[in-house]
């Protein structure tokens, strides 16, 4: 099982996202190299880069499963300001270029929000503005990902999707599945069988390079994307369960995205990672209906 979780990339960068993931007991892991939401970024030091690959070595982590998000801020579909427009692509350049520093090999793209643009327009821009940045010979490999439908929200369908992979001239492009998102934009996670033979029709599974393992908070098809802890929403945890261990997946990365949990049952004060707990309830394969209280008391 190829498992782990969003983590941080602070002072001692790649090395110190390792060191959260392992203490998570995960074998992979995803991380921004800065805040999602601003351009602040410092720069990549090699010397935490060459001391975490030695030390994913010796703990058998591949960087093969080391995965980048890139910033919140990159907006390919809106092409209303051209400023902005090509701000994104420059941006989303420069992230896939820190990623190529760090060795990792996956950034994962919101495609983005056409806004006053129609959906067919917000997706040709995405097209134009994919194929100014992906390039055959890139060793980072963007993979999009799919989208609850928040808004004006592109990637929602799997449809989209193929039609952002279909415009874009390089086959150097993959997707990103994420069950919450899949959820809320009308995909029936029981069933993800049939989902799944839809996409291998559609797109194939061969681009499928990481899974986004979270529960939700909402309806099916309800298009508002918030997340909920494993097996503490709608999905539940043996579904998920299913999509974590289906056999044609088996060698894709599993990245849980799911909330930090409070010290009470105030829900305004989110304090304490999951990750260790979510990821232990998952090996183990048996729901724990007592890892809420488990986590407060294990950070007390």
């Amino acid at each position: 099982m190829i498992i782990g979780s969003h983590v941080h990339f602070g002072e001692t960068q790649l090395l110190g996202s390792l060191e959260e993931a392992l203490s998570y007991g995960a074998n992979a892991f995803m991380l921004y190299t800065g805040a999602p939401q601003n351009t602040m970024r410092s720069k990549i030091k090699m010397e935490y880069v060459e001391e975490a690959l030695a030390k994913m070595k010796d703990e058998g982590l591949s960087i093969d499963n080391v995965i980048c998000h890139a910033p919140y801020i990159i907006n390919l579909a809106n092409k209303e300001k051209i400023d902005s427009w090509n701000f994104s692509i420059g941006f989303l350049n420069q992230e896939i270029k820190r990623c190529e520093e760090l060795g990792i090999k996956y950034i994962v793209l919101h495609p983005g929000s056409s806004v006053k643009h129609t959906l067919e327009e917000g997706l040709n821009n995405i097209i134009e503005a994919l194929n100014l940045i992906v390039k055959d010979d890139s060793k980072c490999m963007i993979i999009l990902e799919t989208m609850a439908g928040k808004g004006s929200e592109c990637g929602k369908t799997i449809e989209e999707i193929k039609t952002i992979l279909e415009g874009v001239k390089s086959s150097n492009i993959g997707v990103c599945l994420d069950t919450c998102h899949l959820n809320d934009a009308g995909y029936d996670m029981s069933d993800f069988d049939t989902f799944l033979t839809n996409f291998d029709t559609l797109i194939g599974l061969d681009r499928i390079k990481c899974l986004h393992i979270n529960d939700s908070k909402n309806p099916l098809e309800s298009h508002k994307d918030r997340h909920a802890n494993i097996g503490y929403g709608t999905l539940g945890f043996e579904n998920i369960l299913k999509i974590i261990n289906h056999e044609k997946l088996k060698d894709v990365p599993k990245i849980l995205e799911t909330p930090y949990i409070s010290s009470s049952d105030d829900e305004k004060t989110l304090v304490y990672p999951p990750y260790k707990f979510e990821i232990a309830m998952i090996k183990k394969g048996e729901f724990n209906h007592h890892m809420l209280e488990d986590i407060r008391e294990f950070y007390k």
